[in-house]
């Protein structure tokens, strides 16, 4: 049972769809394109929100769909690929920024110019920016859910010490998640000590030695939990590698961590259902593009998922293509967008 409720191309990924043709050169009998920019091209959980964008705006019909983003990391990039879809995507964007802060100026002049702009994922928005709309989870709340499936695995008054890593330090949706694993931890077992967060690194190589010398030096440790996704990777590799004795758990649906958990190397992992955030926003900004649909105003706060050995083989099943996951996320994106005003909180309480 569920609990809680690719095409990569170098570079940039590009994908129109909803009807043939590219965004240049559109008409006014054209339908309305909108457009994704996307964290990167390269990591799990962006190309997760790309497709879902694509396939809720698919659902809505009526559109054209461009999506693109850099391929790693890279704030500037991202400046320079807004600027170049605002010229196309007219009919609204959804914008998944890697540093919110530096994107401010530049979605500001975006939205002066009329575009609609949402924020997907990125954990806040930055002031200034003129953005009145996000999709995104409560970090905070994902971050106190691990701690509880991890609180339930270890005795009650259980002493001792649990290592906390992020992949991305100073990102808001992964310092939130952090933050609630602290808090849940200590106010579960309050003899526990709580290290970190310690930097492993978003490179995967270099994440992946950050973990076994994390390891190394915390034999005696009761649990090694990551904050980002691909410290459920290297996660899952260094307790098979090393036999690990500790509890080990973070936030990914990548197909390797998920086959970590069905073979026990991870005891979960927290999906922010990345396909769904898209989708919604992809539905959304269809809508409001093709028929005017007002968007909502405020934080809309997307569900989780937590991924343990008694639903690993349905998920697994589920992430084996984009068509499965449109059939599980169906239903979802309906029961999530017939009525918005229930999901929404007031922008500025996003954590």
């Amino acid at each position: 049972m569920v609990r809680g409720v690719r095409v990569v191309l170098p570079a940039v990924l590009v994908f129109v769809a909803g009807v043939s043709g590219c965004g240049t050169g559109q008409t006014s009998d054209d339908p309305p394109t909108i457009g994704f920019l996307a964290q990167n091209t390269s990591r799990d959980f962006s190309r997760e929100m790309s497709d879902g964008f694509r396939a809720g705006a698919e659902i809505a019909g009526g559109v054209r769909t461009e999506l693109t983003g850099p391929d790693t990391h890279d704030g500037l990039k991202q400046i320079e690929l807004l600027r170049d879809l605002a010229t196309r995507a007219t009919g609204g964007i959804g914008v998944s920024a890697v540093a919110p802060e530096i994107m401010a100026e530049p979605l500001a002049r975006v939205v002066e110019q009329g575009v609609p702009v949402m924020a997907v994922a990125g954990g806040q928005v930055a002031p200034g920016t003129g953005v009145e709309f996000m999709i995104e989870n409560d970090g905070f709340d994902l971050g106190r859910t691990l701690a509880d499936a991890t609180a339930d695995r270890l005795p009650p008054g259980a002493s001792g010490k649990i290592v906390i890593g992020s992949n991305s330090p100073a990102m808001p949706a992964l310092d939130q998640r952090v933050l609630g694993m602290r808090t849940r931890l200590l106010e579960r077992l309050p003899n526990l000590r709580v290290i970190g967060p310690l930097d492993t690194g978003r490179d995967a190589t270099t994440n992946l030695a950050t973990w076994r010398r994390l390891a190394d030096a915390n034999p005696d440790a009761l649990a090694l939990l990551g904050a980002g996704d691909v410290d459920a990777v290297n996660l899952a590799a260094v307790h098979a590698e090393k036999d690990g004795k500790w509890l080990a758990a973070s936030f990914s649906i990548d197909p390797k961590a998920l086959q970590g958990v069905k073979e026990g190397h991870l005891f979960a992992t927290i999906s922010a259902e990345h396909f769904l955030k898209g989708a919604v926003a992809g539905w959304m900004l269809a809508q409001h593009a093709k028929s005017g649909r007002k968007l909502p105003e405020g934080w809309f706060v997307a569900p989780g998922l937590v991924v343990e050995s008694s639903n690993v083989d349905e998920i697994i099943r589920r992430q084996a293509s984009t068509a499965a996951r449109l059939e599980a996320a169906r239903p979802r994106i309906e029961a999530l967008t017939a009525n918005p005003m229930r999901y929404l909180r007031p922008l500025d309480q996003a954590r």
